[in-house]
């Protein structure tokens, strides 16, 4: 790979001139970040936001002040068993309170945490526990999760658990009613010396000991990728990268304490898309926490309950993936909800279909935007503005502090050619410091100081880019390079469309060809020959499908995204 000074040739002058002059973002392109430690950022705002309150989680309301305590505790129960710096943490939990504490808790204790899918099979967990070198785990006592625990604590590198249990977080009322009624979903927790009870960790004074931190250099958190292509990597992310990432969200927002720090308006997020996952844990775990705003926890997404939860509680935020809105969209209670409180929605994880977010935004009356980032990025690399021109179908402008570039789809080094396509690289401080133990994979994806995201873009007039494709995806059909996205695109305009993925699959003749499959609106009813014969005109010759299979479900990643690798390994491409 060339060096940064490589790059420097083939700066495109004019896209950068568009979004550097034309920025509609509400504070300069250029905001520059100081280094900041991440349970630092959390002391911060617990001590100017006070009895305010932080979280509320099934009705119960957790203030900053209390918190922080539990904060502490949970950093003084960890020093007590030797957890320092050098040590992993894994936090193997669903959308809890204990998430919080546990998380700020291990970074204040000195050290790094790595967050689990509540979802994985043993041999997931197993994995990764061993690739990250976790040593002690937090989970809960649910029939989801300990048991799965307990056998990776049993054939793995693994010497602790650290178990909560969903009821002492509850309301008092709720507490009875959960252990009274829900008692299959709770497991019994066994006597065993390497298991400790969550409140047995955490009944101490909060006396830790405060460990030095170069925010810059030193890593917080291993977020494993997706997986969606080969073996899930950790993604080593400082303490700055987060922060800085955090602030980066923040300071989009032209409501937010960053733009006005004197009278801020209301933050209360709706806190459904799971903490683990790195689009949460940037958009509503850290930028909420940052901007001393309030998190309306959900453990999981269902959307009756995610519609009762903004009637109760007036969220002014809704992140979510597509197909959550599109879940909401479905439900019957919809008409019964009252978004009157909601600014903005914050769309991420995979592209937005036009209808659905006209759909949502017809009904919800609040403006949608989609924003983009990968795991690599601490979450955000850039989002259309909150107010003012919101481009369909664009991903928006660069958060600030954050350079985009467009090269070449086969040779890296080299910028694409004018008014053509090419990969999209970023730097900014919410780049990652690396791969976990992988040197191999970060030659791959770093030239310099920028990351390649595998994406292939085009930059408008305006700035704004527009994703086009990912690399590994397109189809190569007898030579021509064919896009998924733009043939789902065209899809998703048929009236009996909900969902669509299309795929290559191997034809002797052309390498490969182009299938759809689609998903349909409740209700209705439509052949897969029918959507062909619709679908093929509007295509180009090399474009056009070999067939649509409609399916009554289409494969998702944890967080909701419609899954192709999913959906190759079950049609066997």
């Amino acid at each position: 790979m060339k060096s940064a000074m490589a790059l420097a040739g083939f700066t495109r002058h004019s896209c950068k001139m568009n979004w550097t002059t034309n920025y509609l973002h509400p504070v300069k392109w250029d905001q520059k970040f100081e280094p900041l430690a991440l349970h630092d950022m959390f002391f911060h705002s617990a001590e100017r936001m006070g009895n305010a309150a932080l979280a509320d989680f099934m009705g119960r309301k957790f203030s900053y002040t209390q918190m922080a305590d539990m904060v502490r505790r949970v950093a003084r129960g960890l020093q007590d068993k030797g957890i320092g710096k050098g040590d992993q943490v894994g936090l193997f939990l669903p959308n809890v309170p204990h998430y919080i504490a546990a998380y700020y808790g291990a970074l204040a204790a000195g050290a790094t945490v790595v967050n689990f899918s509540p979802l994985y099979s043993v041999d997931e967990l197993a994995h990764q526990v061993a690739d990250s070198g976790t040593s002690i785990l937090f989970t809960m006592s649910a029939v989801a999760l300990l048991p799965t625990a307990i056998k990776v604590l049993d054939n793995s590198s693994l010497k602790e658990l650290v178990v909560g249990s969903v009821a002492e977080a509850l309301p008092t009322a709720k507490r009875w009613a959960y252990r009274l009624f829900r008692r299959n979903e709770i497991a019994a927790i066994p006597v065993d010396s390497r298991i400790t009870l969550y409140t047995d960790l955490t009944n101490n004074g909060g006396d830790y000991a405060v460990q030095p931190c170069d925010p810059e250099t030193t890593i917080a958190q291993l977020q494993y990728t997706g997986g969606t292509t080969g073996t899930p990597k950790g993604a080593m992310l400082s303490h700055q990268n987060i922060t800085a990432n955090a602030r980066q969200i923040n300071c989009i927002d032209p409501e937010s304490h960053f733009n006005k720090p004197d009278a801020p308006g209301d933050d209360r997020i709706l806190g459904v898309l799971p903490f683990f996952h790195v689009f949460a844990n940037a958009t509503v775990l850290n930028r909420t926490i940052c901007n001393g705003g309030e998190i309306v926890m959900l453990p999981r997404f269902e959307a009756k309950a995610a519609l009762a939860a903004i009637n109760r509680t007036h969220v002014t935020s809704l992140p979510g993936v597509p197909t959550m809105y599109q879940a909401l969209l479905d439900c019957p209670d919809i008409d019964a909800t009252d978004f009157s409180s909601l600014r903005a929605c914050i769309s991420g994880g995979a592209p937005l279909p036009a209808e659905l977010k006209a759909r949502f935004e017809q009904v919800s009356g609040a403006v949608v935007i989609e924003g983009y980032g990968l795991t690599e990025s601490s979450g955000v690399v850039s989002c259309n503005p909150y107010s003012g021109l919101n481009k369909l179908g664009s991903i928006g402008q660069p958060v600030p502090g954050t350079d985009v570039k467009l090269v070449d789809k086969e040779d890296p080094t080299k910028a694409a050619s004018d008014g053509e396509p090419g990969e999209l690289i970023f730097s900014g401080p919410q780049v990652m410091r690396g791969y976990w133990n992988r040197p191999d994979a970060d030659a791959e994806v770093f030239i310099g100081e920028y990351l390649r995201t595998g994406d292939v873009a085009t930059i408008d007039e305006d700035g704004f880019i527009h994703i086009v494709d990912r690399l590994k995806d397109m189809i190569a059909v007898g030579g021509f390079k064919v896009f998924p996205s733009q043939i789902e695109d065209i899809l998703y305009k048929y009236p009996s469309v909900k969902e669509a993925l299309v795929i290559g699959v191997p034809d002797t003749y052309h390498g490969e060809l182009p299938r759809a499959f689609v998903t349909l609106r409740e209700g209705v009813r439509a052949d897969g020959s029918d959507i062909v014969a619709w679908l093929n005109p509007q295509l180009g010759k090399h474009e056009r499908v070999q067939s649509v299979v409609v399916m009554d479900v289409l494969p998702k990643t944890m967080i909701g995204k419609l899954d192709r690798k999913a959906l190759r390994a079950a049609v066997g491409v």
